[in-house]
Parts: C-alpha cells; sequence; structure tokens
C-alpha cells in the first residue's frame, strides 16, 4: 500500500519536469528550428521592447507565461566564416563586456547539423550601478550560438530567469541541437 501511494505521489511530480515536446518552425528561407510546442510568436511590441534593434529578428518565439524566449538574428559579419577557432575568444570577451558578471557554462566550437558553431551557455547577471537608485540585480540563464551563412552571421538564443535555469537548461540544449542553417 506505501509503495502504490508513493508512485502515485511521484508520477504526476516527474511528468512535471518532463521537457516539452518540440514543432519545427521556420525562420527564415534557409534558417529552421524546433522549439516548445506550446511557444508562440513574439507579436511586434514585444519584440521592440525586449530586443530594441535598428534590425529586427528574423523570429523571436516566447512562453505563455512569456518568461522563456527563443530569437534568431542575422546580421553581417566582418569575419571569415573559415576561422571560428579565432572567434571563440573574442564572442566569449563580447559577452563578458555586456553584463556585470558572467558564469560561463560552455564555451566551444560545436557542429550541429553538419554546421560549425559558436556556442556559449552561461549564467549573467545585471546589476544597476547607478548611485541614485538601487534595482535588484537581474540573472538570466543563455544558451547562445553563432554561425556564419554568406557573409551573415546567424545567431540562436535561449534566454530565460536564472532561477529556471534547472527546469529549462535541458529543454534548451535540445532546441539548440536543432539549428539548422542551409
Amino acid at each position: 500500500m506505501n509503495r502504490t501511494y508513493l508512485i502515485a505521489l511521484l508520477v504526476p511530480f516527474l511528468f512535471a519536469f518532463a521537457p516539452p515536446k518540440l514543432k519545427k518552425v521556420t525562420v527564415a528561407k534557409n534558417v529552421a528550428l524546433s522549439i516548445p510546442q506550446n511557444f508562440e510568436v513574439m507579436p511586434d511590441d514585444g519584440i521592440a521592447r525586449e530586443y530594441p534593434a535598428a534590425r529586427k529578428p528574423l523570429g523571436v518565439y516566447t512562453s505563455p507565461d512569456g518568461q522563456i524566449d527563443i530569437s534568431v538574428n542575422q546580421r553581417e559579419s566582418t569575419f571569415p566564416a573559415n576561422d571560428l577557432d579565432m572567434l571563440l575568444p573574442f564572442y566569449k570577451a563580447s559577452i563578458q563586456r555586456m553584463f556585470t558578471e558572467v558564469q560561463f557554462l560552455k564555451e566551444e566550437k560545436q557542429k550541429i547539423n553538419g554546421r560549425d558553431f559558436l556556442v556559449y551557455e552561461f549564467v549573467s547577471t545585471v546589476r544597476d550601478e547607478r548611485s541614485t537608485r538601487s534595482l535588484a540585480p537581474v540573472r538570466k540563464y543563455t544558451l547562445i550560438q553563432y554561425t556564419f551563412l554568406k557573409g551573415q552571421m546567424v545567431i540562436f538564443s535561449f534566454n530565460a530567469p536564472a532561477q529556471l535555469q534547472n527546469q529549462w537548461q535541458e529543454t534548451a540544449r535540445a532546441v539548440m541541437a536543432t539549428a539548422s542553417v542551409k
């Protein structure tokens, strides 16, 4: 009886943390990715607020509660695509400059679906360092990867609040492993 009761309690708990099923989306003509089935395209006003830039991302997808984002960007690159090993420390330094603190979990060149990517997985902190008021630090878990296509850099990014890292890390890795650029 106790064993049955324990199993009845554990089964719903285990399914609560099962990674979500993925669905394939075509982001652009030559760019595809699989995202969690319940993620939707982020509306333009959300993109403008969350990803302010002169050039709109190719695609941004968000969780139903708006806490998790997956974005795909493309921009001009002045770097040669065949020199990824040289770029690995350069992009690491670039990431470090964007945040107050960065704890890298992964920084490597990786082959994904037949293409070389620079892959960085990290937890970042941004602190409010203004003297007039002090806001709580913002901590984020990010998995970002870069590849090149015809003089363009294609950037895939998975972002979540740091406190949700354990819940979403497996899904982030599964999503990013589906990145396809042809």
